[in-house]
């Protein structure tokens, strides 16, 4: 199917450009099968949260929902971003609902090569548009050799990849950054998921001289529930297999909600 843009339940045409240039809003991403999303509950949350923090006002999510639901019918895979922003800075800002729905992206198993860059993200805790500094960051990870970028917060720990939640396996646990990070969906469908399996889980603050003790390394996001790393600077980790199996275990437990 082509891209379909529908701003306020309304189908965009050549007004789709100009309200994707919008900097200042936020969004949300998944990954919609036969009318169904896993994490429904956490996308709106994020949605609501963020709204309030942005714009000071209260999000209709059953609004959001109607509209995702206009633009996901009669097809059966789907991969939507949901974007609250306004079009006027004048106060009290009016936020809209822009939904996009394109064809999904295969989910890509190839280990990841990662380099590390001291940055961090406006707002860490939004999803929000202000994506110049991941995307240049990660664009110079790549033009120098390597797949992606890896963050290091200004204290020197370990918080987040451009698109990615990153976290580690230490035996039998799993690890997730102690850091100002933005709460992936992904992440905390895993979190819950593995919570209910009965798998350790810890928070701690990671530094890249800790790697070396860990015995794999993983990115999650919309698109996977967990994607090997392989290499982070000029370190080989381990393989990620072991992770990247138990993380895909834990995902397919989780039901898929109704739009």
């Amino acid at each position: 199917m082509p891209p379909r843009f529908e701003l306020n339940g309304d189908p965009l045409g050549p007004d789709a450009a100009i309200a994707g240039m919008v900097s200042y809003g936020h969004f949300t991403a998944m990954q919609v099968r036969d009318g169904r999303v896993r994490g429904l509950a956490f996308h709106l949350d994020r949605l609501a949260a963020s709204t309030r923090l942005l714009f000071g006002t209260d999000l209709d999510v059953g609004l959001v929902r109607s509209y995702v639901r206009q633009a996901v019918a009669g097809e059966a895979a789907l991969s939507v971003r949901v974007v609250v922003l306004t079009r006027s800075f004048d106060e009290p800002m009016t936020p809209e609902i822009l939904v996009r729905a394109l064809p999904p992206h295969p989910a890509d198993p190839t280990p990841l090569r990662l380099r590390t860059v001291r940055y961090q993200r406006e707002l860490p805790q939004v999803k929000h548009l202000g994506t110049f500094g991941l995307i240049h960051h990660s664009r110079q990870a790549r033009l120098a050799g390597f797949d992606d970028a890896l963050f290091v917060d200004p204290q020197g720990r370990i918080s987040e990849a451009s698109i990615w939640n990153a976290g580690f396996l230490a035996g039998d646990t799993v690890v997730w950054p102690e850091a100002a990070v933005l709460p992936g969906i992904t992440m905390l469908v895993q979190k819950e998921a593995l919570r209910r399996l009965g798998v350790p889980q810890e928070t701690r603050e990671v530094r890249p001289a800790d790697l070396p003790g860990f015995d794999a390394m993983f990115l999650t996001n919309s698109e996977t529930p967990g994607r090997p790393v392989a290499a982070v600077d000029d370190l080989v980790l381990p393989p990620a297999d072991r992770a990247v199996k138990l993380l895909a275990e834990a995902y397919e437990t989780v039901a898929w909600d109704k739009i």
